[in-house]
C-alpha cells in the first residue's frame, strides 16, 4: 500500500444485537484483512432508512488505505458481514430488514464503478442517507463526490436542508 492509493470510504451500521460491538468487531476485521485504517467517523444513532423497525441503527464511517480492488474489496466485506452474523443481504429492489452488521463501500477514490446488481460505487444512495452522509462528512468534508462533483459537506447541506427547510 503506497501513497497513491485511491482514498476509500465505507459505511458501517448494525441494528441488531451489541451494536457497538459489531461495528467495533466489523473495523478490527477491516484493518486485519482489508488494509490499514485511516480514520473512523463518530457514531451515530439513527432511524432505520427504508423500512420499519423498533430497532436504533448505530452508523459510522471508516477511511480504510488498500491495495485490493473495489471487487476484491466487496468480497471482503461480505465475508466480514458474514463472520459477524449476517445471514442474509438484500438485492436490489427488495426491502430492507434488521441486520447485525452492514458494511457498504461509498467512494473507491475517484473511481465509478458499475457491475449492476453486485456493486455500485460511488454508492448509489451515498446522496440521499443523511445517516452515511453525517459520519462521512466528519472525517472526510472536502472529498469530491466522483459523479455529482460536489464536497460531501455540500451534499450533506443538501439533504440536511431537505429534511429541515428554513420555514
Amino acid at each position: 500500500m503506497g501513497d497513491t492509493d485511491p482514498r476509500v470510504f465505507l459505511s458501517l451500521g448494525s441494528n441488531l444485537g451489541d451494536r457497538w460491538h459489531l461495528i467495533s468487531s466489523a473495523i478490527d476485521a477491516l484493518a486485519q484483512q482489508v488494509g490499514s485504517i485511516v480514520s473512523i467517523a463518530p457514531y451515530i444513532e439513527t432511524q432505520p432508512w427504508g423500512f420499519s423497525s423498533e430497532y436504533l441503527f448505530l452508523n459510522t464511517a471508516i477511511e480504510i488505505k488498500t491495495d485490493l480492488s473495489p471487487m476484491e474489496l466487496l468480497k471482503q466485506t461480505q465475508s466480514i458481514e458474514h463472520m459477524l452474523g449476517r445471514k442474509y443481504k438484500h438485492k436490489v429492489g427488495e426491502a430492507y430488514q434488521d441486520r447485525p452488521i452492514d458494511i457498504d463501500i461509498l467512494l473507491y477514490g475517484e473511481e465509478i464503478v458499475d457491475e449492476s446488481n453486485e456493486l455500485q460505487v460511488p454508492h448509489p444512495l451515498l446522496h440521499k442517507r443523511d445517516f452515511v452522509l453525517n459520519p462521512l462528512s466528519a472525517i472526510a468534508p472536502n472529498v469530491v463526490h466522483p459523479t455529482s462533483h460536489q464536497r460531501i459537506d455540500s451534499l450533506l447541506t443538501v439533504i440536511t436542508n431537505e429534511y429541515n427547510p428554513p420555514y
